[in-house]
């Protein structure tokens, strides 16, 4: 087992009308206005952003709205609201929605208490450990977002191109989290369906290492695993199956939240290997990283065959082989695409895109992911651009 430092500062309000406690949880820290920040139309048309402004109106509170987040969320629309918020003298940010909204917040917050240019911290220019204080009410269980260090966003650059990037730094951990699954029930089959992917891959993408010892952290994730696994299924034949949607909801909290990598150092590869088609596409964050799982999986299982055959067999009950590993380790993965083809997820680019990408843009989206690691990515099994490019074409 690795070394490791453990930090869960973000309070977890869970279960039904979780959100209309935030306005009494901000004023008591001593904040006094709100930037509402949020995306999409499902707020609006369900009348839960009114829900939110009376719960800050109610607790005293002044606040200013800021919409139009999208998936992949974009750093321009990050400095708008910076700028926003220094002209309204606000003092707190509130990301209401998915991911894509949190990590949004969580932009602005950087940007509003730091002097450089904000695309300096995404793209390895800049550090820094300071962030304006940050909650979050969220509508989708996926990302993780709400209890994680992460940050992601997507850039416009002039001699890049369109570039996905992320910024770690345990500050980005929002102060709390307002969780209520109820508010998942209207969410389309395909949302449910890519959260519930990107919440296995966030564990998965720690789960297979080459860490030794680690049988607690394993134990963890493949709980973990398992219930995202058949939960997923519940909440796509029942929308409003309430117990399948709450630990789905926790699951995602739990799967990047930092616990199932304790003991063990990954670099998520699969997610970098993603990034690049959701940044080049437009790919829909979750999909981007069931197109390509298998892919990746087959390039490196065989360092370490025996860490994909007990994936096989604890997350996905296929059946072990001792007189050939390597068979277990690959029906493990075809459980993967099997299970990602019953909740509608692609297993390829191909069906994710619905087009196959040229030789150029796959030596593009390489050469991006690589940059990302200095040249390599991938502690389990080192990938160069080349065999990026590799990946890509066999997950065609």
């Amino acid at each position: 087992m690795e070394d490791f430092e453990f930090y869960t500062p973000t309070k977890v309000i869970f279960g039904k009308n979780a959100e209309l406690q935030i306005g009494r949880e901000i004023a008591s820290r001593g904040y006094k206005k709100v930037l509402v920040h949020f995306g999409g139309t499902y707020l609006r048309e369900t009348g839960e952003i009114d829900k939110i402004h009376r719960s800050l109106e109610d607790a005293g509170l002044t606040y200013v709205d800021l919409g139009g987040v999208v998936p992949n969320p974009r750093l321009s629309l990050a400095k708008e609201g910076v700028d926003l918020c220094k002209k309204e003298g606000v003092d707190f940010i509130l990301g209401v929605g998915g991911g894509s909204a949190i990590d949004s917040s969580k932009a602005i917050a950087y940007g509003l208490v730091n002097d450089f240019p904000l695309e300096d911290l995404f793209l390895g220019k800049e550090k820094t450990d300071k962030i304006a204080p940050i909650g979050c009410i969220t509508t989708i269980a996926a990302t993780g977002s709400e209890t994680s260090n992460s940050t992601v966003v997507t850039i416009e650059t002039q001699d890049q191109g369109i570039l996905k990037r992320s910024y770690n730094h345990d500050c980005a951990r929002p102060l709390f989290a307002a969780m209520n699954p109820e508010l998942t029930y209207t969410l389309p089959v395909y949302q449910t369906a890519s959260g519930a992917a990107d919440i296995m891959m966030h564990t998965m993408e720690r789960y297979i290492t080459q860490a030794k010892n680690v049988e607690l952290s394993d134990r963890i994730s493949e709980g973990l695993l398992v219930t995202v696994r058949e939960a997923a299924l519940k909440a796509l034949t029942d929308p409003r199956d309430y117990e399948a949607r709450a630990n789905l909801m926790w699951a995602g909290s739990l799967s990047h939240n930092g616990l199932t990598g304790t003991g063990r150092i990954n670099d998520f590869p699969v997610h970098k290997i993603g990034h690049e088609l959701s940044a080049m596409f437009d790919a829909t964050h979750g999909a981007s990283l069931t197109a390509t799982w298998s892919a990746w999986a087959k390039v490196v299982y065989k360092s370490n065959p025996a860490r994909f055959a007990r994936f096989a067999v604890k997350v996905f009950g296929v059946e072990m082989n001792f007189d050939d590993m390597e068979k277990t380790a690959l029906a493990g993965i075809e459980a993967w695409d099997e299970w990602c083809r019953k909740i509608g997820m692609p297993t390829s680019i191909t069906d994710l895109l619905g087009k196959t990408p040229s030789e150029a843009q796959m030596e593009e989206m390489a050469e991006k992911a690589a940059a990302t690691g200095g040249g390599t990515i991938g502690l389990f099994h080192r990938l160069t651009k080349e065999d990026l490019v590799d990946i890509y074409k066999k997950a065609l």
